[in-house]
C-alpha cells in the first residue's frame, strides 16, 4: 500500500483547498481498503466535540452538521481513548450511537484511528463496510499511517485558519495560547497579524533570453532594499542603541557581499531568472543556517528569509507599500516574525510580539528585550486568522497569551501588570548592591553577551563582569574568516566595555552542524561531529589568529578570559592550553607585550563532568555549559518541537551532574561558574549558590530579580532545599521544593518569571 499512500500525499499537497484534500483522503482510502465509507472527524477547538468533516459513503449532508461528544459513540471512544479500534460488529458494542442523519445504518465493521500531531489530539479516521468482517492487520497498519501523514496537514491547516470555515468557525480562538519566553513583561493590546505576500517557495522555475538585463532588474531590487533598509535603521535611531541595530547593518552586508549576491548573479547568467535564482539562493543559505547547533545563529534563518522576502518583492513588483491602519497598542503577531517587521511598527504603538515560530535566541526577541516588551515566541498551532483585532493579553514571564481575557482576567493581568512594574522599580535599587545572602554568603553575578547590543545592555546592569561572551558571529555571518585585526577591534570593545570587570570570550565554536560558508566541513552526525575545539585545534592557525587577536585586544585592560567550548577529552585541553602559550611566545617575539590570561574550558558533556577534576588541575577555572548539557545528558533536543517538552533543567540526573562538578571546585579551590538558562531561573539559582558556584552567568535582563533571590535567602536555607532536591526522582519534586521555598520568603512574585 506504499505506492498507494504515495499517490495520496501527492494528490492532497495539489488539493486546490483543505477541504478538497480532505475530500481526496477519504476517497482515496476508501479505495484503498475497499471499504463502502471513510470520514474524517475533527476536535473542536476546546477537544470536547468532534465534527464530521469529510465522507466518502455517508450522506453528504452530514458533513459539517453531525457532531459528538468525545465521551459518545464509537468515534468519541477512538479519540479517548487515543487508540485504534477495530470492530466486526460495531452496532453490538455498547458505545455504538447511531446517527440518522449520516445514513450509516447499514454499516457492521467499524476501523477506527486517532489523528495525534505531536501529542495533540486533532481528530480520527474511520473506515466502514456493510459486511461483518474486521479489517485486517496490513488495512490497519494503512490507516494508521495515512493518519500520521494527515495529522500533519491538519495541524499546518489549523494554524495558517484554513479550519475556519470547517470546523466550528462561529466559535472564537481558543481562550489561551502556550509558547516560549521570548522576553519577560505583561502587555495588553490588539493584535495585528502579519505576513508575507509573496511566497519565496512558490516562484516557478523559467528561462530567460537576455541575462544582462535580468542581472541589471536584480541589482535595481538589490538598491531598493538597501534604501529601505536603510531607512528602518534610521527609524529605530531614537529607540535603540546604534549596537541593538546590528542587524540591519548585517542586512547591508548580505546585499553587499558576493555569498548571496553572486550567487543569485551567477544562476542568472546560467539562464534562470532572478527570482527563481533568489529562491534557491535563499533556500541555500536557510539550510545552511537551520543546520547549527547553536540556538541563537540558528535562528539567523530567519532574518536571511525576511531578506530575500524583501527582495522578492521589490523585484514581482513596483506598488508602494500600504500604510496599514493601526491600534494604538499593537500585538504584532505572525507566523515567523523578523526584526525588520518589527521595525515597521511604530515604536510608541508596539506593546508586544506574538510569534508561532523561532525561540528566546532569535533575534527578533533580542531586539524586544531591547525595547523592553514582552515576547512570546513559538505559539505552534495559534490560529493566526483569528488573533488579528482581538485584544491579547501577553504574558511574557510563562510563555502564555491570553486572548480576549473576561473582564476580571483582564483586570487581574492589568493588577500584575501594575505589580511588575512596581517591582522593576523596586529592583533597580539593587543594581549596585553586592550579592550577599542574608548569612554573609557572596557569590557573582557574570552577563551572557554575544552581539554588541546585549554588552551595551548589560553594562549597566550592576554585573561583576561577562561569563560568557559567543564569538561566532562575526565568522558566520561573513563571507570569508575575519582578520586578526577585525577580531582584535571587535574583541577590544567588548573588553573595554568592561574593563575592569573580567570578559570570558569563549573560542571559536563552530564546525559540524554549524559550518561556515566559506569553509569545507560536513558530518554524518553534527550532534556528535567535528565541532568546537575540535575543529579549531585541526586548524591552528584558524585558532591562533582568533587567540593573538583576545590578547592584542587585552593590552592594557589585562581583563581577559578565555574559555574553550565542547572540551571532551584531555588531550584537547593540553592542546589548546599549549596553543594559548604559543601565542604569547609569538606576539612578544613581534614587540607586542600581553598578560597572562586566565584560561578555562566550559563543561557542556557529559565526559567532562567525570574529568572536571583533571581538567580543573589544568586550567584556572570552569564553567558549566547548563543548556548543552543538559541536552546531551537528557539526550533531548529542547528545539525539537518532538521531544522539547522532555528538556527539563530541574530533572535530577541534571542537578547531579552539575553538583558533581561544582564539588569538584570546592575541593581544588578552584572557580566554577555556571552560565545558561539555569543560571537565570531565581528558584534554581538559589541551589546553584548552595552548590558552591563562584558565579553565575545569565542574561542581563534576569540578574535582578536572580540576585533578589540571592539576597533573601540565606545559604543555610538553600543548602538544605538543595540537599532534598538531590534525592528527588521526578523534575515535579525539584519544583515543588524551589516553589516552596521561594514562598516561605517571601519570594512568590518570582515563580512567575522563574521559568522561561
Amino acid at each position: 500500500m506504499l505506492e498507494t499512500l504515495h499517490r495520496v500525499v501527492h494528490a492532497v499537497n495539489g488539493a486546490a483547498d483543505f477541504s478538497a484534500a480532505l475530500q481526496i483522503v477519504v476517497d482515496e482510502v476508501a479505495s484503498a481498503t475497499a471499504a463502502d465509507v471513510c470520514s474524517v472527524y475533527l476536535h473542536e477547538e476546546d477537544l470536547s466535540y468532534l465534527r464530521l468533516m469529510a465522507t466518502h459513503g455517508l450522506n453528504a449532508s452530514a458533513v459539517g452538521t453531525v457532531r459528538l461528544a468525545v465521551n459518545e459513540g464509537l468515534v468519541g471512544l477512538v479519540a479517548e481513548r487515543q487508540e485504534s479500534i477495530n470492530l466486526e460488529d460495531a452496532d453490538q458494542h455498547p458505545r455504538f450511537r447511531y446517527f440518522p442523519e449520516t445514513g450509516e445504518e447499514r454499516f457492521r465493521s467499524f476501523l477506527g484511528v486517532p489523528i495525534i500531531h505531536y501529542q495533540s489530539r486533532l481528530g480520527v479516521l474511520v473506515v466502514q463496510r456493510v459486511a461483518h468482517a474486521g479489517f485486517s492487520d496490513a488495512e490497519v497498519a494503512f490507516l494508521v499511517t495515512m493518519a500520521a501523514q494527515l495529522a500533519g496537514a491538519i495541524a499546518h491547516a489549523r494554524m495558517r485558519g484554513d479550519l475556519a470555515a470547517l470546523v466550528d468557525a462561529s466559535a472564537g480562538p481558543p481562550p489561551s495560547l502556550a509558547g516560549i519566553s521570548g522576553s519577560s513583561g505583561i502587555a495588553i493590546g490588539t493584535g495585528v497579524v502579519v505576513a508575507s505576500t509573496i511566497s519565496l517557495e512558490d516562484v516557478p522555475d523559467r528561462a530567460i533570453s537576455d541575462t544582462d538585463a535580468e542581472i541589471q532588474r536584480f541589482m535595481n531590487a538589490v538598491e531598493q532594499v538597501k534604501a529601505d533598509i536603510a531607512a528602518l535603521s534610521e527609524r529605530m535611531r531614537s529607540e535603540l542603541p546604534e549596537a541593538e541595530r546590528l542587524l540591519f547593518d548585517v542586512y547591508q552586508q548580505m546585499l553587499s557581499g558576493d555569498s548571496l549576491i553572486g550567487r543569485v548573479q551567477a544562476s542568472v547568467q546560467a539562464g534562470m531568472w532572478a527570482p527563481a535564482a533568489l529562491r534557491q539562493t535563499i533556500a541555500e543559505h536557510a539550510q545552511r543556517f537551520e543546520a547549527m547547533d547553536d540556538p541563537y545563529l540558528r535562528e539567523r534563518v530567519e532574518d536571511v528569509r525576511d531578506l530575500g522576502r524583501r527582495l522578492l518583492s521589490r523585484l514581482l513588483t513596483t506598488d508602494a507599500k500600504q500604510a496599514q491602519s493601526l491600534p494604538d497598542r499593537v500585538v504584532l503577531v505572525g507566523e515567523s516574525l523578523s526584526a525588520a517587521q518589527l521595525a515597521d511598527i511604530p515604536p510608541e504603538r508596539l506593546a508586544a510580539l506574538v510569534s508561532v515560530g523561532g525561540s528566546a535566541n532569535s533575534h527578533v526577541a533580542i531586539l524586544a528585550r531591547a525595547l523592553g516588551i514582552p515576547a512570546v515566541m513559538g505559539v505552534g498551532a495559534a490560529p493566526l486568522h483569528r488573533l488579528d483585532g482581538r485584544e491579547l493579553v501577553v504574558d511574557g514571564y510563562q510563555g502564555q497569551v491570553v486572548i480576549d481575557p473576561p473582564a476580571g482576567l483582564r483586570s487581574e493581568f492589568q493588577r500584575l501588570q501594575q505589580e511588575e512594574d512596581a517591582l522593576s522599580e523596586e529592583l533597580r535599587a539593587l543594581t549596585h548592591a553586592p550579592c550577599i545572602s542574608p548569612d554573609g554568603h557572596e557569590i557573582q553575578l557574570y552577563v551572557n553577551t554575544g552581539l554588541l547590543a546585549e554588552v551595551e545592555l548589560a553594562v549597566d546592569s550592576g554585573c561583576a563582569g561577562v561569563g560568557l561572551h559567543r564569538t561566532e558571529f562575526p565568522f558566520l555571518m561573513g563571507d570569508r574568516f575575519p582578520s586578526e585585526s577585525e577580531q582584535m577591534a571587535l574583541y577590544q570593545d567588548v573588553l573595554s566595555a568592561f574593563a575592569p570587570l573580567p570578559v570570558t570570550l569563549r573560542t571559536l565554536d563552530v564546525g559540524g552542524d554549524k559550518p561556515l560558508p566559506y569553509f569545507p566541513m560536513h558530518d554524518e552526525n553534527p550532534f556528535l561531529g567535528w565541532r568546537g575545539l575540535r575543529m579549531t585545534l585541526d586548524h591552528p592557525e584558524i585558532f591562533l589568529t582568533q587567540i593573538k587577536a583576545m590578547l592584542r585586544a587585552s593590552v592594557g585592560l589585562n581583563n581577559l578570559r578565555i574559555m574553550f567550548p565542547m572540551v571532551s577529552r584531555l588531550e584537547e585541553a593540553e592542546q589548546a592550553a599549549a596553543l594559548v602559550a604559543r601565542a604569547r611566545t609569538e606576539l612578544d617575539e613581534d614587540g607586542v607585550e600581553t598578560a597572562a590570561p586566565l584560561v578555562g574550558a566550559l563543561i557542556e558533556v557529559p565526559a567532562a563532568v567525570y574529568q572536571a577534576e583533571s581538567l580543573a588541575k589544568r586550567f584556572d577555572f570552569l564553567s558549566v555549559g547548563s543548556n548543552d548539557l543538559a541536552q546531551y545528558l537528557l539526550a533531548v533536543d529542547r528545539n525539537n518541537a518532538q521531544v522539547a517538552s522532555l528538556y527539563d533543567e530541574r530533572h535530577p540526573a541534571v542537578l547531579r551532574a552539575v553538583n558533581e562538578v561544582a564539588a569538584v571546585g570546592k575541593r581544588l579551590g578552584k572557580p566554577v561558574t555556571i552560565c545558561g538558562s539555569m543560571a537565570g531561573e531565581p528558584g534554581l539559582a538559589v541551589l546553584l549558590m548552595a552548590m558552591g558556584f563562584e558565579g553565575l552567568s545569565l542574561n542581563s535582563g534576569r540578574l535582578l530579580r536572580v540576585k533578589w533571590a540571592l539576597r533573601t535567602i540565606p545559604l543555610q536555607t538553600a543548602q538544605s532545599v538543595l540537599a532534598q532536591a538531590l534525592e528527588a526522582e521526578y523534575p515535579e519534586q525539584v519544583s515543588a521544593l524551589i516553589t516552596q521555598m521561594l514562598d516561605t520568603h517571601g519570594l512568590g512574585g518570582l515563580i512567575r518569571a522563574g521559568r522561561r
